[in-house]
């Protein structure tokens, strides 16, 4: 089956319509056309259904489109494999991680920390979680980091880390004066989450729900940046993973606001796609190395000793 039909049929799926496509391939409309018409005809049997000025997958386009996406990826990876090129490995990580642990992570990867040599071409996105899960859905990313959700990720995935929640304000911040510092009291003040999601968002939602049950979000419409910045203006607390503002705290520009009732640590979460061919061996030494540089290794030793026992 000609690659070329594929790649339309996946760039229709992605953009919604033809045209739309045939403007993001470089081709006249109606070549696409032509080539999806050759695809219909070599699987006998419609993939798309055209409405309007879009057009929308058939039931057996929707079965048909993870199959083109494996086959255009598995074709790119023969391409460079013929011309020597080293294989690639295409990362994605939220905001939150890329912040601080991902950066070292990469480093440490480089230097071999993982037992090999990278033999990969390693390319980083950073993103929040619903862009990261569209991109890997779509297979633009064969491996994402993400704090665990509580949502169970399907095909290979592991847990590689844990991170603390924390509770941070403004030094000028009201709160910044408590000992200790109660729901009800944080009820009096603004909550910031970012776009949604985001890490600060999915961890109010799973760990500070009960605790903040009333309190008024304030969604900052931006980044982790724009998020940090108006907290540290004192326009708000917020419930982010340490990683994310490690630097704030080091330099004062952020407090941790201790609360009376205890936040429990977040997991981190990679997720992989299978049969990455030459890419396996540097996927695997990043797990590695990603592991080694667990935030909070007794988190982590305690989880494995209980599912041992």
């Amino acid at each position: 089956m000609d690659s070329r039909y594929l790649r339309a049929f996946v760039a229709v799926a992605d953009h919604g319509g033809i045209s739309a496509a045939a403007q993001a391939l470089g081709y006249a409309q109606s070549s696409l056309s032509a080539q999806l018409k050759r695809l219909e005809a070599d699987l006998g049997m419609s993939v798309l259904v055209r409405a309007g000025t879009g057009a929308v997958l058939t039931e057996a386009g929707h079965r048909l489109l993870p199959h083109a996406r494996e086959a255009l990826d598995l074709e790119e990876r023969m391409r460079r494999a013929v011309r020597g090129d080293r294989p690639r490995l295409r990362i994605g990580a939220q905001e939150s991680l890329a912040h601080a642990w991902m950066p070292d992570v990469l480093a440490a990867l480089e230097y071999g920390a993982g037992g090999t040599e990278t033999g990969a071409d390693v390319e980083l996105t950073v993103a929040n979680r619903r862009t990261l899960e569209q991109a890997f859905g779509a297979g633009e990313l064969d491996l994402v980091f993400q704090y665990d959700n509580g949502i169970r990720a399907l095909g290979p995935h592991a847990v590689v880390g844990h991170d603390r929640s924390v509770l941070v304000a403004a030094p000028s911040h009201p709160l910044a004066q408590e000992d200790a510092v109660t729901p009800q009291q944080m009820l009096r003040y603004d909550f910031l989450v970012a776009e949604p999601g985001c890490t600060s968002e999915m961890l109010v939602d799973r760990f500070g729900r009960d605790l903040l049950a009333g309190a008024q979000l304030a969604m900052v419409q931006g980044s982790l940046s724009a998020l940090l910045r108006l907290a540290g203006h004192g326009h708000g607390v917020s419930l982010l993973p340490e990683l994310a503002v490690t630097r704030e705290l080091q330099d004062g520009e952020l407090l941790e606001l201790r609360l009376v009732e205890r936040i429990r640590p977040v997991s981190i979460v990679a997720q992989w796609r299978p049969r990455l061919g030459p890419a396996e061996r540097t996927l695997h030494a990043l797990l590695e190395v990603a592991r080694r540089a667990d935030p909070l290794p007794e988190v982590t030793r305690t989880a494995r000793a209980a599912r041992a026992s």
